[in-house]
């Protein structure tokens, strides 16, 4: 084995550790000044309406109802903070963010319009937050939608990483096909973690690797 493997490996179990320990709801914020004071590191989770955020952050921290979940699109209006590790006499050690749906939406106009901009100011300002990763459908691949985010964190240079979501629905030759593509195209960004990780919240493919995935953006 080598040094790298073995490496991953120790990462591998202790994300395991990590999220097999208190994963808890801290609040919703409607607005910046909403925001929980910044005192711990955060990695957020962005995508479509109906990519399977909550999903797969349920699927991620061994819970089943820590994230809203709903076949409504656009349920999601808030940012949703949830602290990890965090106990009684101690803080968190780090947070994750579940943050509003873009692309669509069943609401006003101007709900939206808010939505973008609590999205935009949080991504461009959050001096705690060291990764984003965002949450693409493997069976539709890379949108437009999804361009205009990443363009964003580009220019604002705030790393992200791509991570296709049901990937147990298509074939696995499929599968092989999209996260070419999306690999390759996130190798042309320079904000982008230039690796893509493929994802089953249903299945629990790909869960130990996006815990790892984490860890290594906190450090």
């Amino acid at each position: 084995m080598s040094d790298a493997s073995a490496e991953f490996d120790i990462l591998i179990e202790e994300a395991r550790r990590v999220f097999a320990g208190p994963v808890t709801f801290l609040k919703s914020a409607p607005g910046l000044k909403f925001l929980p004071d910044p005192i711990v590191k955060e990695v957020a989770f962005a995508g479509r309406s109906n990519v399977g955020k909550s999903s797969l952050l349920n699927a991620l921290a061994n819970r089943s109802n820590l994230a809203r979940t709903s076949n409504t699109p656009g349920r999601t209006q808030e940012l949703n903070f949830f602290d990890v590790g965090a106990g009684e006499d101690r803080p968190p050690l780090f947070r994750l963010v579940d943050m509003p749906g873009y692309g669509y939406a069943k609401a006003p106009k101007d709900v939206i319009r808010q939505w973008r901009f609590l999205v935009n100011d949080y991504l461009r300002g959050r001096a705690v937050l060291k990764r984003t990763l965002v949450l693409i459908d493997s069976r539709h691949g890379i949108k437009d939608v999804d361009r205009d985010i990443m363009k964003m964190l580009d220019d604002a240079a705030v790393s992200y990483r791509l991570v296709l979501t049901k990937a147990d629905k298509i074939k696995a030759s499929e599968l092989a096909d999209v996260t070419a593509r999306t690999q390759e195209e996130a190798r042309k960004r320079p904000a982008a973690h230039p690796d893509i990780l493929a994802t089953s919240a249903e299945k629990g493919m790909g869960l130990a690797e996006l815990r790892a995935a984490v860890l290594e953006a906190l450090d």
